[in-house]
């Protein structure tokens, strides 16, 4: 008797991993960001509630671990990728948290150690200094319009400069912590000249670019903690005139409540949580700095919001990833430099789906 089996066709195996394959994102590190800023909050209110140094250290070890596994994805997507999207307007600004992100924390690691701390930081901050002047330059020489612009624009050379000069005090490199603070000074009010202006007359932000509002309100609160940092925490007319604008910008996040409460959850959440961390931060140098009665009281509601509203993004996101939502199907690999790519039949192009996404943003 002769048998005969009729073999299946399978689909290649590169196409099936393909189609199981996400894209990482570098908007992404956010999540180790918010996370070391939270860290930062704890570390605060040390000083007032009297917390013991494991929570804060607990945090940042959470932040590290997220960060090193975000690294190691975004890094095996290639180089192509990665040069992509330091030359994509929407996801330009956001690879630089891959290396601002760990300056928080080798600024923590410096309480335990702080020669491998002090290397670390100096290491990481001529990073972020060599990404943000790269950047300048290509947004200056590339071609750029008005409305690719957003908050997150801040990040590589304000907030770098910023947290840099944090980072540099918190390691005893004075001086250098003075010129990344004038870095990150200089560039707030350059870059923040810019945005404003996109931000007053141009259409309001897509959607998925609306939660870097949030982002608006870090300068002014990541300049208050760093120049704390720097002057032994004082409370003085710098750091005054810092907290007066930060008072307004709250302020102005209390305006764009209508608009982020008609969002859906995505990873862009993540802008949330650092901004509003580094005021939490900021807020609690003042109380350890003024020492107003009832402070204990006014530290323990600070860093219970914070940690109640990072926890619930937290949450939220692992729910996301849990259900397969979090992170998109991959693209397609980015067409050699000077060659394109014709669209798939039926696929948006990244131009048309921002395109249809600004048409749809919401008014407040």
């Amino acid at each position: 008797m002769r048998l005969s089996v009729k073999a299946r066709r399978l689909p290649p195996l590169a196409s099936t991993r393909r189609r199981f394959r996400r894209r990482i994102a570098p908007n992404l590190f956010g999540i180790a960001f918010g996370l070391a800023g939270l860290g930062e909050a704890w570390q605060g209110a040390g000083p007032v509630l009297g917390t013991p140094g494991a929570v804060p250290d607990a945090i940042y070890i959470l932040a590290a671990v997220v960060w090193l596994v975000l690294v190691a994805a975004y890094a095996a997507q290639g180089p192509r990728r990665m040069l992509a999207d330091l030359r994509d307007p929407v996801l330009t600004p956001f690879p630089s948290l891959g290396a601002i992100t760990p300056m928080i924390l080798a600024a923590a690691l410096a309480t335990a150690a702080i020669t491998a701390g002090r290397i670390l930081v100096i290491i990481f901050l001529a990073v972020t200094i060599g990404l943000g002047g790269w950047l300048t330059g290509q947004w200056i020489a590339g071609d750029l319009t008005q409305d690719s612009l957003h908050p997150g624009y801040y990040l590589p050379t304000v907030a770098g400069g910023l947290i840099g000069a944090d980072a540099a005090a918190q390691v005893h490199l004075h001086t250098l912590a003075e010129a990344s603070f004038a870095i990150g000074i200089f560039c707030w009010l350059l870059v923040g000249s810019l945005l404003l202006n996109r931000l007053f007359f141009r259409p309001v932000l897509p959607p998925p670019l609306v939660p870097t509002l949030a982002i608006e309100f870090a300068p002014p609160v990541v300049a208050g903690v760093a120049y704390f940092a720097l002057n032994g925490g004082t409370a003085n007319f710098a750091a005054a005139a810092l907290g007066g604008y930060a008072v307004l910008m709250a302020v102005v996040q209390l305006r764009f409540v209508p608009l982020y409460t008609r969002l859906t959850f995505s990873p862009g959440f993540w802008s949330f949580t650092f901004s509003y961390a580094a005021g939490a931060t900021d807020a609690l140098g003042w109380i350890t700095a003024t020492k107003p009665p009832g402070a204990t009281a006014y530290a323990a509601v600070v860093i219970a919001l914070i940690t109640a509203w990072i926890a619930a993004i937290a949450a939220r996101t692992v729910v996301a990833a849990a259900r397969g939502q979090l992170l998109p199907p991959a693209a397609a690999r980015p067409a050699q430099p000077g060659t394109s790519a014709p669209p798939e039949p039926g696929r948006r192009t990244p131009d048309s789906a921002r395109a249809s996404t600004t048409a749809a943003a919401p008014r407040g």
